[in-house]
């Protein structure tokens, strides 16, 4: 289709190889139904599969479909940050490439966004992941919610649609670390959430461990909110009088009873625990100390290898 795209279609890709052929099929003959111009952007988020040869012949079948390729892997939301710099679209949307989360679905986006909304998210309608990625996931939802004031469902859900100039001012972000979805409702006034249906992964293998979840949970805190450190600093008051209170008790008891070697593991308990607190305090100093080392340095966020525009 000739002229400005309309939609503009970005996928993060790692290792993806057994399912892009079948979502490069299903976009194109939902984007095509559609009737409006559009454009489909590969982020090539530094796979060592076949995935690289197969978008290169993706773009030489079709002038719709482009590719980004970074030298390495920089994670997924890095990655839709480099396909924002390429979009053209006055509307993006991202879908990830394990077809869990169907692209029959976005025509449903585009509508809603045709309605007036600057945000469009989705939540997944009878979940098929296991207990292992829906308990953090829920964790995840309620402090985003929290932090950022916008109380939605799901906010794991990565097809979610956005209008040009959100995607704009998220651009202007130059933080070397952040969660697009949050960080979208931090710009827009209109926001919406639908429901989508949701599939199993039957190909490749998720690349969201819990460890990365947990990580994912800390760039939340640390980027969109002070106050894990408040609440430290809050903490480290209340065991403070806590402990002048104990040290009164004591004192008292000791000119009442006199002196007394009952109780020494008692006290190596409340110890131990003042020492848990200092290290938990010093833990979460130190990650927002990391970030603040990150963002000084104004590394580049990620290095584009490759363009197949």
């Amino acid at each position: 289709m000739e002229g400005k795209p309309y939609i503009s279609v970005l996928v993060p890709v790692l290792n993806e190889e057994d399912s892009l052929p079948e979502l490069n099929a299903r976009l194109l003959k939902v984007l095509n139904e559609m009737g409006n111009p559009f454009e489909i952007i590969y982020i090539n988020d530094g796979s060592t599969d076949s995935t690289p040869f197969l978008l290169e012949n993706f773009h030489k079948e079709n002038k719709n479909v482009k590719v980004i390729e970074f030298n390495r892997n920089y994670g997924q939301h890095m990655a839709l940050f480099g396909g924002f710099e390429y979009a053209k679209g006055d509307i993006i949307v991202t879908i990830d490439a394990d077809l869990q989360n169907p692209p029959e679905e976005i025509p449903k986006l585009i509508k809603k966004m045709e309605e007036g909304y600057e945000v469009v998210g989705t939540y997944r309608k009878d979940r098929k992941d296991s207990i292992f990625r829906t308990i953090p996931s829920y964790i995840v939802n309620k402090i985003t919610a929290r932090l950022v004031g916008v109380r939605l469902r799901d906010y794991g859900c990565m097809l979610r649609a956005y209008r040009k100039d959100i995607v704009e001012y998220m651009k202007m972000c130059p933080e070397s670390s952040s969660f697009i979805p949050a960080l979208a409702n931090t710009f827009a006034k209109k926001i919406v959430e639908i429901e989508v249906s949701h599939e199993e992964r039957k190909k490749g293998k998720t690349k969201y461990s819990p460890i990365k979840l947990l990580q994912l949970n800390f760039d939340l805190m640390t980027n969109f909110s002070l106050l894990p450190i408040q609440f430290i600093g809050m903490v480290g008051v209340g065991i403070a009088l806590v402990g002048i209170l104990f040290a009164l008790y004591l004192f008292v008891r000791r000119l009442i009873v006199g002196p007394e070697s009952e109780g020494l593991f008692t006290l190596f308990a409340i110890l131990f625990f003042f020492i848990g607190i200092q290290i938990l305090a010093l833990g979460i100093i130190g990650e927002y100390v990391g970030r603040i080392y990150h963002e000084v340095r104004r590394r580049p966020r990620y290095i584009v290898k490759r363009e197949l525009l």
